[in-house]
């Protein structure tokens, strides 16, 4: 038997161990390397912004305030509910904690180990998409912030805030920082009416000489901070000897988002969007699994290749962008089936992509008040909606 490998402590990486842990018949204890003395990815919040004293970047985009946008009730992973006193939207805190208690039921602790990685050409590092789009850079006088280093709303208390991003994360914060007093543009604009407090502009076409920024309905605003909610871009420099290229937000040679032909071995758990992301990773790690003891095969290299570019040039045919290749949203369910037929594992429950699109729909029409409403699975199909909140308890 060969040992596993994970690299990163986060919710993915658990979810490996936990399941390698499992199968002690067809694989030796893992190892789960993380650069940090805690685990938790994204989840574990810290104050601290930018790096660490020694170098490393801070790779958590926790900010202090942050309730779940899905509720627990889909959030879980499927063997390992959350405590049934929890409101449905929970706060970050309560996420790590049921991380440390999957971590110790599982007995995954002792296997983690702490990693300082001294070589890049095979670290996995993030990039942020900056401001190298916009026109007149040297003028710029606005104080410019990523979401990724976004804390607290209180340093935006009646500022003039341009929030360049519109989706999830982006209309959230919008909110927070708009019940400070502050002066909330929102850009691009937003199928539905904005919240209360925000107000929607055009996209950027440029910036003046004054600071002001410029926008395509012909608006013009004088922003004291633009905050960009603009993703990220993927670097697998490890990959690039084989031809193996990222481009955009995109990877252009994985199957299923998951494996990259010509390295068997090397599985991606976890970087489709838009997901309920305990529950894809679950599905993810039993694929990655089943193929690595054999019970599942991956098409050969060619076949792979020609797998993907087909799954391209079909979202793409349906309108959709290559920045968004990776979002499954709608598409989950499909996806999980398909994995789960490969892997002879049984695939999430439908209630769980039933709950999804009505959380989805409350979020569209009340993205204020969503989160005040509480879910309890009752089967495999079905959900229904609390009249109480769960008892708390201490």
């Amino acid at each position: 038997m060969e040992q596993r490998r994970m690299i990163g402590g986060g919710p993915a990486g658990l979810c490996a161990a936990r399941h390698i842990l499992s199968r002690p018949e067809a694989f030796d204890p893992p190892v789960v390397y993380e650069m940090t003395d805690h685990l938790g990815g994204t989840w574990f919040y810290e104050e601290q912004v930018g790096t660490y004293e020694n170098g490393y970047p801070i790779h958590s985009s926790m900010y202090r305030d942050l309730r779940t946008n899905l509720p627990k009730e889909i959030m879980m992973f499927p063997d390992f509910p959350f405590d049934d006193h929890l409101p449905s939207f929970l706060h970050h805190k309560s996420v790590q904690q049921y991380l440390e208690k999957y971590c110790e039921k599982h007995d995954i602790a002792h296997h983690i180990k702490v990693y300082v990685c001294l070589n890049s050409k095979f670290c996995v590092c993030y990039k942020l998409k900056g401001t190298e789009n916009l026109k007149n850079r040297k003028m710029i006088i606005w104080k410019v912030l990523h979401s990724h280093s976004y804390r607290y709303p209180e340093p935006f208390t009646n500022k003039s805030v341009v929030v360049l991003g519109a989706r999830a994360s982006g209309v959230d914060i919008s909110i927070e920082i708009a019940q400070v007093k502050a002066q909330v543009f929102i850009t691009p604009t937003m199928s539905l009416p904005p919240p209360l407090g925000i107000r929607q502009a055009g996209a950027v076409i440029g910036v003046s000489e004054d600071g002001s920024l410029q926008f395509q309905d012909g608006s013009v605003i004088q922003a004291d901070i633009v905050l960009f909610f603009t993703g990220h871009k993927f670097n697998f420099p490890f990959l690039f000897p084989s031809g193996t290229e990222c481009t955009g937000s995109f990877c252009d040679s994985t199957v299923q988002v998951l494996a990259a032909p010509g390295f068997p071995s090397i599985f991606f758990i976890g970087i489709c969007k838009i997901i309920c992301p305990f529950i894809h990773f679950d599905c993810q790690v039993k694929f990655a699994l089943a193929v690595l003891e054999g019970s599942a095969e991956l098409p050969t290299q060619e076949e792979m290749e020609k797998e993907v570019q087909r799954e391209m040039q079909r979202k793409q045919d349906t309108g959709v962008q290559v920045k968004n290749l990776l979002n499954l949203d709608k598409d989950q369910r499909e996806y999980y089936l398909d994995m789960a037929k490969v892997g002879r594992f049984t695939p999430p429950q439908p209630v769980f992509e039933s709950l999804y699109e009505e959380v989805r729909g409350q979020r569209q029409k009340e993205p204020q008040k969503n989160r005040q409403i509480n879910y309890r699975l009752i089967d495999a199909t079905q959900w229904e909606i609390l009249e109480a909140p769960p008892e708390q308890t201490d």
